[in-house]
């Protein structure tokens, strides 16, 4: 994942591959007509690109056409895609702590226990803090 990460970090090869999925596939030539780079840097970021396994190059005939390799951005989708689910449950648990700190204590043990303040509690009182 570290050599995906890496190579989707340069903006031509992220162009580069979105171009390769355009056409279905591409030679370095085919590529460079629509870049302002060479054939040469071309072909040094595909060669990026094919290590860190987001791309293939098959010969046909002259050339090499290059095709993009899915397994490793969906590997790379699912490493992020867990991270995010991890960092929404830790930001809403901060969320909970924080409007639980605004209620005060009796906020914080209405909030841990699933209830706003003015909802009855189980003695049938507001749980406002005031005896009823």
């Amino acid at each position: 994942m570290d050599s995906v990460l890496a190579a989707l970090a340069d903006p031509t090869r992220r162009l580069l591959l979105d171009l390769i999925a355009a056409h279905g596939e591409a030679s370095a030539t085919t590529l460079a007509g629509q870049l302002p780079v060479s054939r040469q840097a071309v072909v040094k970021h595909l060669a990026v690109l094919d290590a860190a396994g987001l791309v293939t190059g098959g010969r046909v005939g002259r050339e090499v056409r290059y095709a993009v390799r899915p397994a490793a951005l969906d590997a790379t989708a699912r490493w992020m895609a867990a991270l995010a689910t991890n960092w929404d449950r830790r930001l809403a648990a901060v969320k909970r702590l924080a409007e639980a700190a605004e209620h005060g204590p009796r906020g914080t043990r209405e909030v841990r226990e699933g209830r706003e303040a003015g909802e009855p509690n189980r003695e049938g009182g507001t749980g406002t803090g005031t005896a009823t």
